[in-house]
């Protein structure tokens, strides 16, 4: 392979890409400092802190290798076989410090109440690369602060005009909100008049200012960033099977950010999964068992675990013994992991070998829209609908999906159902199935309405961010994630309910819910298969992150 050094260090680099200096050295672990550089937009080589001395064989002297007279970007500079990089030769610190004096020229003194403090290049680099303190004795200049849109914040004072946000409206998203106004030091990122920042990815704005200039609302003045801890995860609302990091302290999600899978969501994630997990700390969250109520009033009873699970079981098996095999049927939500979905077909069919095993509904919102950066915005509302019917097809070998259910609903008269759906899921259709069977019902919200008064036992369950499991996404690629925060109070993720179901069914030990234990038993797919999230955060070459 080519190769080039860059501080005396030998860096390869496949050459059939054609990368540039920069390119090279973060793929080598070389931090070069950059602001206006970023992997998935368009090169813009103005913020200029990346300049090196580059030395290139010169053809015309017999291939030997001289220096260029002028510090070069290494941003937009291709990477010639034979070059030799000088990013610490006096010029080149020299010319790293002079960016750093001019940028902070203006910029506010603000770092102790900036929502980008810990995690913003402008405070790494100053200490990396600044001088040690500021020759600026005038009065600095002023910008506003403005709003951008439902989501973005923008403190025009903190902006280094890197145009990062700007070329992504332009070239990710196509939308074009964003431009650069005015000139020398009164020059502003600001929206065009009557066009705000309110496309379906502009929260990815935030995430790539490299200061504090652009800031989230829902996050604003909420947490400092090194208070934070990072789960990877998997989007659990949508079948996009976008990669995320879940940030989280004190066991409650504090915000979600992409992380980056170039096979799935390169750098981006869309708004609707940014902040649609706000669910997960829904005041209407199931805490605790309950049984039907009886009565004149029929309020439903709070039971414990044991009592909840012997009810669950006792009846199911009270319709086996009246109407015989065949009569149960169990319905799986696609927000449920593969191996729930497994674990709950095993314990239905412990209790009947001819149990019915269905997909539960799968929300659809509008259709698949597609930006010209290539992320792509999917109508399937559900993280797992292929992920669930193939592992159900591991127990049996016909799968129904919901309306194929509803089609045979006169053939059963038990019916152990999921949900865990962030919105309320139950149609008329539904509530009545419930009606009119004896229905345990497994979920995370009280949605209230006929369902959850009509089902006989509720058993409280979790949600994506306080478990483990695997889902597929909508182009068949199955991903592991992880449990961020632990379970609320007294609910429990759906694949230990199904080990306590065949465990109160069956008798012997009780069997923790463990994931990655199932997967030999699932089949290959499960076995070889499972795309599982990295251990540690990504090494952002910004180091953006100081967390971890």
């Amino acid at each position: 392979m080519p190769q080039i050094t860059i501080d005396g260090r030998p860096c390869e680099y496949d050459g059939g890409k054609k990368p540039t200096i920069l390119q090279v050295a973060l793929d080598n672990g070389i931090e070069i400092p950059h602001y206006c550089y970023h992997d998935g937009l368009s090169i813009a080589a103005s913020c200029r802190i990346c300049l090196a001395e580059v030395a290139q064989p010169n053809p015309r002297n017999d291939n030997k290798v001289e220096l260029i007279p002028k510090l070069l970007p290494t941003c937009q500079t291709p990477a010639v076989e034979g070059s030799e990089v000088f990013t610490q030769s006096p010029k080149a610190i020299g010319n790293q410090k002079a960016v750093m004096e001019l940028l902070l020229i203006n910029h506010p003194l603000d770092c102790p109440v900036c929502d980008q403090a810990g995690e913003c290049l402008l405070q790494d680099y100053s200490y990396k690369y600044g001088h040690g303190q500021s020759r600026f004795e005038e009065n600095k200049v002023k910008q506003p602060k403005k709003d951008l849109g439902p989501n973005v914040l923008l403190y025009s004072d903190r902006c280094i005009m890197c145009s990062r946000c700007q070329r992504f409206t332009d070239e990710v998203t196509g939308t074009n909100e964003i431009g650069i106004f005015g000139r020398g030091s009164s020059e502003q990122i600001d929206v065009f008049p009557g066009k705000p920042l309110d496309n379906e990815l502009a929260g990815n704005v935030v995430d790539i200012c490299p200061v504090g200039a652009l800031l989230d609302k829902d996050f604003l003045m909420s947490m400092r960033v090194w208070n934070l801890q990072s789960t990877p995860s998997i989007d659990g609302i949508t079948a996009s099977g976008d990669n995320l990091w879940l940030e989280h302290n004190d066991d409650k999600l504090r915000r979600v950010k992409p992380r980056t899978n170039m096979d799935v969501n390169t750098w981006w994630t869309s708004d609707e999964i940014r902040y649609g997990w706000k669910f997960v700390h829904a005041d209407e969250r199931l805490t605790t068992p309950s049984l039907k109520g009886e009565g004149q009033f029929g309020q439903r009873q709070d039971v414990n675990w044991n009592d909840a699970l012997k009810a669950a079981v006792t009846g199911l098996r009270d319709v086996t013994d009246q109407y015989g095999s065949g009569s149960l049927a169990l319905v799986v939500s696609p927000m449920l992991a593969c191996e729930e979905a497994y674990l709950l077909a095993k314990a239905v069919v412990a209790l009947d070998a001819d149990a019915t095993l269905a997909v539960g509904p799968v929300p659809m919102d509008g259709e698949d829209k597609t930006f010209p950066g290539g992320y792509t915005v999917y109508a399937e509302k559900a993280p797992n609908a292929r992920g669930v019917e193939r592992a159900l097809a591991q127990v049996t070998e016909n799968v129904l999906g919901f309306d194929g259910l509803m089609d045979k609903a006169g053939e059963f008269s038990g019916l152990v159902m999921t949900a865990n759906y962030p919105t309320d899921w139950a149609t008329p259709g539904i509530a009545k199935l419930i009606e009119t069977r004896f229905t345990v019902l497994l979920d995370t919200l009280d949605h209230g309405g006929a369902v959850m008064q009509a089902a006989d036992v509720v058993l409280p369950s979790c949600t994506f961010a306080e478990k483990a499991g695997t889902f597929e996404n909508v182009n068949n690629r199955l991903q592991g994630f992880e449990q961020a925060i632990k379970a609320l109070e007294f609910s429990r993720p759906e694949g230990q309910i199904a080990l306590d179901l065949l465990h109160t069914a069956t008798g012997g030990s009780r069997v923790v819910y463990d994931p990655q234990a199932l997967h030999a038993e699932m089949g290959d797919a499960f076995a070889t298969d499972i795309h599982q999230p990295d251990a540690k955060r990504e090494a952002v070459s910004e180091a953006q992150y100081v967390q971890l």
